[in-house]
């Protein structure tokens, strides 16, 4: 499977570039920094790109099966793109005649209780706040979409760091998943794997899902 992957250099973008490297398939990366992404392998191709502009990323999506966005705002704290970002990676996965896309989501918008999301407790930590609600945007966009593509926001559990590669996993939908102790959590490795087999599996398309213990 041939799989262009936007965001490869950043924490969840580095676990999925590995993960689909070892599974062998064939991956061409988007970064705004090739510097950043200290890694060869015959299978991997770098290319510089801007989400952004659509121009600087056409040339990846050609042939691809699959395209994964692993996307932040972080690093320029542009929050206010991110909606728009999603409209135009959706526009340009379209215009390349890829069918399928799966999008690195956030936890905020996973409901807790009926109509009460994790981002409305008052204990959800205000400098998480830009990002959750970002995303939140992002995914309206997705829900909104017609395209015709088959999305898929992958949104993780409430804790998500790096950790052991068990292969193991939950699927949900729209509700926080919580283990026997009550605690949402993934880890980086096998939030990968998990979205990795959606992506060779073809499922969930045109839904939201999470991915928990």
């Amino acid at each position: 499977m041939k799989i262009a992957l936007l965001g490869a250099t950043g924490h969840i973008g580095g676990a999925l570039l590995n993960e689909a490297l070892q599974r062998g398939h064939e991956v061409v990366t988007v970064v705004r920094d090739p510097s950043r992404l200290a890694l060869t392998n015959p299978k991997l191709s770098i290319l510089s790109g801007d989400v952004g502009q659509p121009a600087s990323f056409n040339a990846a999506l050609q042939d691809a099966d699959v395209v994964i966005a692993s996307l932040s705002a972080r690093r320029d704290q542009d929050f206010g793109s991110f909606a728009d970002k999603a409209r135009i990676l959706l526009d340009a996965v379209s215009k390349a005649g890829v069918k399928r896309l799966l999008w690195v989501g956030g936890a905020g918008s996973l409901e807790t209780a009926p109509g009460v999301r994790v981002i409305d407790d008052p204990n959800f930590p205000a400098a998480w706040k830009p990002e959750a609600m970002a995303q939140v945007e992002a995914l309206n966009v997705f829900r909104s979409s017609n395209t015709g593509i088959d999305w898929t926001y992958v949104s993780p559990a409430a804790l998500i760091e790096d950790g052991e590669r068990t292969g193991k996993y939950r699927i949900g939908g729209e509700q926080l998943l919580v283990d026997a102790n009550g605690v949402s959590r993934i880890s980086t490795q096998d939030y990968a794997v998990a979205l990795l087999d959606r992506a060779e599996r073809n499922d969930a398309a045109r839904k939201r899902i999470t991915v928990a213990y």
